[in-house]
């Protein structure tokens, strides 16, 4: 099913994403994570306080579906770094975020921190944790793959 990292990291961004009004496969994204995974979204309040959410699955599927679903959202991957050791993966993967495939700017970039885990037969998700670019916080190029 998932025999390289690379395709459950792609199969979380096709499941999240798609078309205002269109509803989203959840049942498909609760296959890509162990039970127990977690979500963790990152940021910083407007006092400049560093903030993190950390979420079950259900958690982001209760919270997020809805405005996923509603407004539209496409969320592709414009770079990749990955590290493996053994059974573990690290995918830090750079992401833009636009409501249509015809924008032609991202409302929103960022990095994903994919920690996977192969159990002998395939890939799981065991953690996600992003944080969104911001002014203060630019991605480095070095996180972007040359378009080309």
């Amino acid at each position: 099913m998932f025999h390289h990292p690379e395709a459950i990291v792609a199969a979380v961004y096709d499941v999240i994403s798609g078309p205002a009004g269109q509803k989203r496969n959840w049942d498909r994204m609760r296959t890509l994570f162990v039970p127990d995974a977690r979500m963790i979204p990152t940021g910083k309040r407007s006092s400049g306080e560093s903030t993190r959410r950390v979420l079950t699955v259900e958690d982001y599927i209760t919270n997020s579906g809805p405005f996923l679903e509603k407004d539209g959202f496409f969320e592709t991957e414009i770079g990749k770094k990955t590290e493996q050791f053994g059974n573990i993966v690290h995918v830090f993967s750079t992401y833009e975020s636009k409501r249509t495939l015809k924008d032609e700017k991202p409302f929103m970039r960022g990095i994903n921190s994919f920690q996977l885990w192969y159990d002998g037969k395939r890939w799981w998700v065991i953690t996600i944790l992003w944080q969104s670019e911001s002014q203060d916080t630019p991605i480095p190029e070095k996180y972007i793959t040359p378009k080309g």
